[in-house]
């Protein structure tokens, strides 16, 4: 492993800093790039809690380098981009259950996303792509559907949240960023990709509603209504979309450099738990319907106690009144902007996806039947 300290020898051929590159999605990313793209030299994994596992990865092409350090720290940020061409800046500080504070979301998703920019700007690197997210837009806290919505749609946009309040933030920062000169005389081009709700091999998330459902004997809480959709979208169509615009940016930044693009493919509208359970039915767990309003005391009731016990304890379950909002509106998307501008197509199927992700499910499932018997 590399300090970020220690001198990074230029090799010839390009290279990428992926910041967040020990993460759910920056492993993706990872693994795309050391997979599919052609004139990579060096990719530099940068995350301040970096994963063992992706060690010893360099090929006789592809040198991998694993970079502990913290993306608040500008000195720090300033030593690991020596050298680099291409910035893919996943590292993001994601929190809707209000576990840690605002200064540090901010800290993390706007501070660090200003001495990326800064680095890029110091160092000459021209090309800058970031992971943004669907909740810059929305759904909003009041609910109002975003229904095949795309880039241009108009929204009634309203944040009361810091996760995306500083996602909406960053993103600003890096598209304003587009066109400025940087060290040597050259310009520097940004884009932004706007995931919608990311799934696939080592979501958390996902292995979470897993647990919950185990603990619960297999039975899963169902009130949302029928009629309710999301966008959802495979980790390793995102990481695709991030290679493609990271080429095309340096083929004709004119066309890429300075716009947002939400990332798709063709998982089915659906709502979250509807979603879910296209993986979780495979290992034995069934639906509960209970009425909507339950959920919605539930969740007032979740709030009030996280604010009355928040002087004792750190109360933050998965439901409150902002993520029973979200997932309670429809927030879908259709546009082909990404395929127009730089050839984006899904690389992976809707199958494909979801025999991925259950697969790695299997990883860890011991099945609902199997843990009744023991």
């Amino acid at each position: 492993m590399q300090s970020a300290g220690e001198t990074m020898a230029a090799k010839p051929g390009l290279v990428y800093l992926v910041t967040g590159g020990c993460g759910f999605l920056g492993q993706h990313v990872f693994r795309m790039l050391l997979e599919k793209e052609d004139k990579v030299a060096e990719i530099r994994l940068f995350d301040l809690a970096v994963d063992d596992s992706l060690a010893n990865r360099s090929t006789e092409k592809v040198t991998v380098k694993l970079i502990q350090g913290d993306i608040t720290d500008l000195p720090t940020v300033l030593k690991v981009t020596e050298g680099v061409d291409v910035v893919i800046h996943s590292a993001s500080l994601v929190d809707v259950w209000h576990k840690v504070p605002e200064s540090k979301i901010q800290a993390v998703n706007v501070q660090g996303t200003c001495h990326m920019i800064q680095a890029c700007q110091d160092h000459g690197i021209q090309y800058l792509i970031y992971t943004s997210s669907m909740e810059v837009v929305g759904p909003n806290v009041h609910g109002e559907p975003f229904y095949r919505g795309n880039e241009d749609t108009e929204y009634n946009i309203f944040h009361n949240m810091p996760y995306p309040k500083s996602k909406a933030q960053a993103e600003r920062l890096v598209i304003e960023a587009n066109g400025k000169k940087v060290n040597g005389g050259k310009t520097l081009y940004t884009c932004a990709l706007r995931p919608t709700g990311i799934y696939g091999e080592k979501h958390e998330l996902l292995r979470q509603f897993y647990n919950m459902g185990m603990r619960t004997g297999g039975w899963m809480l169902r009130a949302i209504p029928v009629n309710i959709e999301h966008g959802r979208v495979y980790a390793g169509n995102v990481a695709w979309m991030h290679l493609l615009a990271a080429r095309m940016i340096r083929e004709k930044p004119e066309v890429v450099g300075g716009q947002v693009y939400f990332c798709y493919d063709d998982s089915p509208y659906k709502s979250y738990e509807d979603f879910n359970m296209e993986f979780l039915s495979r290992f034995g767990f069934r639906e509960v319907r209970i009425p909507y309003f339950i959920l919605s005391v539930m969740a007032m009731v979740n709030d009030f106690l996280r604010t009355l016990l928040k002087p004792l304890v750190n109360y933050t379950p998965l439901m409150n009144r902002y993520t029973l909002t979200v997932a309670s509106t429809t927030f879908t998307v259709k546009t082909d902007k990404a395929e127009r501008d730089f050839g984006y197509r899904p690389l992976y199927s809707w199958q494909q996806c979801l025999d991925n992700t259950i697969a790695w499910i299997s990883t860890f499932a011991e099945g609902v039947d199997a843990q009744k018997e023991k």
